[in-house]
């Protein structure tokens, strides 16, 4: 069941969504050559109990961290621990906080240092397939019509966009409905309406699009050992046109 949401939930999901940027955009700054993910990590779970929130992630359905961070091949669901990111890495880095008891959700992929030129498309495409999908996150759309322009911003690229893994609605529970592909045909799915709040997140390969799961039972990688990228926003669907949640400059 979708639970549509009214002004005031938006409002304090407007709240949980600000935490989360603000965290990210503190994890960029930190994000360098010799940081270990674990560092990282400490930094965002402490940053977003200050702000009077919780972070969503930690022991949700076990996982035992505040982010998931994914290096390189890891697609998402990457545990924080002792590895040391290196110049050239690219990091993919969930975060979520609750607060008041609404959710937000965000993620961002960051370059450590210099990476390579390859790597950077990778980083822009899937940022910017992103905004090709919101723009069809109107009132009176479907929902695959989000999937569509993804999908097709991301393979008119030489890229594979993630089919294992899709988006998902968001509020009081980080995970509801509907879930939110990242591919399919135009046209399908629920109607989108006022008040739907939606976690949109490509998730991008430069390889094929098959992925496989670690014996940590958590990690996600690519299955040819490519990169991978990967963006999120939490987006309500408003009259006035979609509003991200989790983006402050």
């Amino acid at each position: 069941m979708i639970i549509l949401k009214n002004d005031s939930e938006i409002e304090l999901m407007r709240k949980a969504g600000r935490i989360v940027s603000e965290t990210l955009l503190l994890l960029k700054e930190k994000t360098k050559p010799g940081i270990t993910t674990a560092e990282l990590d400490r930094i965002a779970e402490e940053f977003i109990t200050k702000h009077g929130a919780k972070p969503s992630f930690k022991g949700l359905y076990g996982f035992p961290a505040s982010l998931c961070i994914s290096v390189n091949q890891q697609v998402i669901h990457g545990i924080p621990g002792a590895l040391k990111l290196t110049e050239g890495d690219i990091i993919s880095v969930d975060c979520g906080a609750l607060i008041n008891g609404y959710h937000g959700d965000a993620a961002r992929t960051f370059a450590v240092g210099e990476v390579s030129s390859q790597a950077k498309k990778l980083i822009d495409v899937t940022e910017e397939s992103f905004f090709k999908g919101i723009e069809k996150a109107i009132i009176g759309n479907r929902l695959t019509d989000i999937s569509y322009e993804i999908q097709q911003h991301v393979e008119s690229n030489g890229f594979s966009i993630v089919k294992d893994y899709v988006g998902h609605g968001i509020g009081r529970n980080l995970h509801e409905d509907p879930n939110v592909p990242n591919f399919g045909r135009p046209g399908r799915g629920p109607k989108l309406e006022s008040g739907m709040v939606l976690a949109i997140e490509p998730m991008v390969n430069i390889g094929k699009y098959h992925v496989r799961t670690l014996n940590d039972q958590w990690t996600v990688v690519t299955a040819d050992g490519s990169l991978s990228a990967h963006y999120e926003n939490t987006v309500a669907i408003l009259p006035n046109g979609p509003e991200i949640l989790t983006l402050v400059k």
